[in-house]
């Protein structure tokens, strides 16, 4: 990092897991770098990244994101919210709610049963894998709005939408519309 400093890099990506994301973020702020600093989505988890690495030295980090997150007071009021709180309650107590990877593993769980939904009672491997890129619009209960599941034919990825945010010291700020990869 010192290096790509002196070099005169203005953006820098961190396509990690949340250790190594707090750690760049603590060396840049260490030295002094205040370039666009962006990580991936997997690593902008308040609890995972931002706190280990000092809130206050992520403050303008960029991250995208799909979910809404679990401990930012703006969504007290949400319904999915509300819904994600009684579940975690009982099905992860003692865990870390602002975990994100939790949040993601439940998404996950509710895209598999979706997919067993539409199979009806043919759960055979032919009729899964039939069904796995037949989704169209599923909107999940812990999902930015506007963000919805759509796979295709020509893409099984589940999530093709996100949304941009900037940590502000307290709390992940959206900014921008929601982009789309669309479909080919």
């Amino acid at each position: 990092m010192v290096a790509l400093k002196a070099s005169g890099v203005e953006a820098f990506l961190v396509a990690g897991t949340p250790k190594f994301a707090a750690q760049a973020i603590k060396k840049a702020d260490e030295i002094g770098w205040k370039p666009l600093f962006l990580i991936n989505y997997v690593s902008s988890s308040v609890s995972s990244t931002i706190v280990p690495a000092g809130p206050e030295k992520a403050v303008g980090i960029v991250a995208a994101t799909i979910s809404k997150d679990p401990s930012d007071k703006r969504w007290a009021g949400d319904a999915g919210i509300k819904w994600y709180r009684e579940y975690f309650a009982k099905y992860l107590p003692g865990a870390d709610i602002g975990d994100s990877n939790y949040l993601y593993g439940t998404q996950q769980g509710q895209i598999l049963e979706q997919v067993l939904k539409q199979c009806g009672n043919d759960l055979s491997r032919e009729n899964i894998v039939k069904q796995a890129p037949s989704i169209r619009g599923l909107s999940l209960p812990m999902l930015i709005p506007g963000i919805t599941i759509n796979t295709g034919p020509d893409s099984s990825m589940a999530y093709t939408q996100l949304q941009l945010q900037r940590w502000t010291g307290d709390s992940w700020e959206k900014f921008g519309e929601v982009l789309s990869a669309g479909e080919k």
